[in-house]
């Protein structure tokens, strides 16, 4: 049996580009970058151009490119490592209920150390309003952050919108920042994080076609972030450990790839195609953040009386990999924070499914998923209607 490939959110295939990247530089390029002969200086040259490669693809300088293990430890380098940098009493931090788990724990851990954190709803767009950032910022506020991209749904947050008020809170002499989640979006979308107006900005190449365990952080130049790991001076005294030479090197060339060639046009496309087929043939289904700006690649549906767990067991029988929500959270009992601060009832949050496509998907591929979802359904239909026959027998 064929398998079609649409949980491109939770990661992605590794491109053969990429593959052979990352090979060539575990052959030649296994040196310790910190090491002054000529294995490591070549490891170092390897490093600092996949450094130029990310950073340039930005808008940014490469010393402002911070090499991390993933977005995870990029988000919490972001909020911890600044926070805990941030000296005098009373501080407060202003994010919103979607944002990842490495967010809203790296907050969590934040209020039990004493400092404030106010959790911003957002409307059942999935959208956080601007002007509530702006209303909710403080003169002992010292960070606000706010995801690019959700994961589940595909939202674009209004982060430029966002930045002008945070500027005109720093022009008034107030020290502040603003960091983003951009795990998401980088490639989906077009980043210039000088445009979006933010001082940091998450990143992970396993979303981008590369291998898991490398990621970035971008920081703006004086932005007072320092390490929460304990060890060398690595990443300018801002993440000790030896460096992935082989990661920076295939997040480098995703980098490159993404640039070469954007494939959002192709895959918004496929999306619009895939969400206007089930829509034609599946009775109820709703599009979770419409018509807000989302994702050109991710599409999240309400399937009225399904469960999402066994829609996305019965679409994997039938050779489809997707997703009833964000891979983290995958096994959790407890229904998708997202489509709750959304409005969604708890019921109905556990009956939604979320689709991602990425690079290789094809027409054919969407059309085969399309039939799939509906055939799934029916089937599911039907064993709800006969569960409940014989409950009443």
């Amino acid at each position: 049996m064929s398998r079609f490939y649409f949980d491109h959110n939770a990661t992605t295939p590794v491109a053969p580009e990429v593959i052979e990247a990352a090979s060539e530089a575990l052959r030649s390029g296994f040196g310790n970058a910190s090491s002054i002969h000529a294995e490591g200086q070549n490891a170092r040259q390897l490093l600092e151009r996949a450094r130029r490669q990310i950073a340039s693809y930005i808008g940014v300088s490469a010393a402002e490119i911070v090499f991390t293990s993933g977005g995870t430890e990029s988000n919490n380098l972001a909020i911890l490592g600044l926070m805990r940098n941030m000296h005098g009493p009373g501080k407060h931090v202003i994010t919103t209920a979607i944002e990842h788990p490495s967010v809203l724990e790296s907050c969590r851990q934040l209020e039990s150390e004493g400092t404030a954190v106010t959790y911003l709803p957002v409307g059942s767009n999935g959208a956080v309003v601007p002007e509530e950032v702006g209303r909710h910022i403080r003169p002992e506020t010292v960070l606000v952050s706010v995801m690019h991209a959700n994961n589940e749904t595909g939202i674009v947050q209004p982060v430029a919108e966002i930045a002008a008020f945070v500027r005109q809170a720093r022009e008034s002499g107030q020290e502040i920042y603003f960091h983003s989640d951009g795990v998401q979006s980088l490639s989906k979308i077009p980043v210039n994080v000088i445009t979006l107006g933010v001082d940091l900005y998450s990143m992970s190449a396993h979303k981008i076609n590369a291998p898991k365990g490398i990621g970035a952080l971008y920081v703006r130049k004086e932005v007072p972030v320092r390490g929460i790991r304990l060890g060398g001076r690595h990443e300018r005294e801002r993440r000790a450990g030896t460096e992935n030479v082989p990661g920076a090197v295939a997040f480098g060339r995703a980098i490159e790839l993404a640039s070469a060639e954007p494939i959002r046009y192709k895959v918004a496309q496929l999306c619009d195609r895939f969400e206007q087929r089930v829509l034609d043939g599946t009775r109820g289904v709703q599009i979770n953040g419409a018509p807000a700006f989302r994702l050109p690649n991710t599409s999240n549906l309400y399937f009225p009386d399904i469960d999402g767990e066994a829609l996305v067991i019965a679409l994997d029988l039938k050779g489809f990999a997707v997703s009833s929500g964000a891979a983290c959270s995958s096994g959790s009992v407890e229904p998708s924070h997202v489509l709750l601060a959304m409005g969604r009832p708890r019921q109905e949050a556990r009956q939604c499914v979320r689709f991602s496509l990425g690079r290789y998907n094809t027409e054919e591929q969407v059309d085969a998923l399309a039939d799939a979802v509906a055939a799934s359904v029916r089937q599911l239909h039907t064993s709800n209607r006969k569960r409940r026959f014989e409950q009443h027998a």
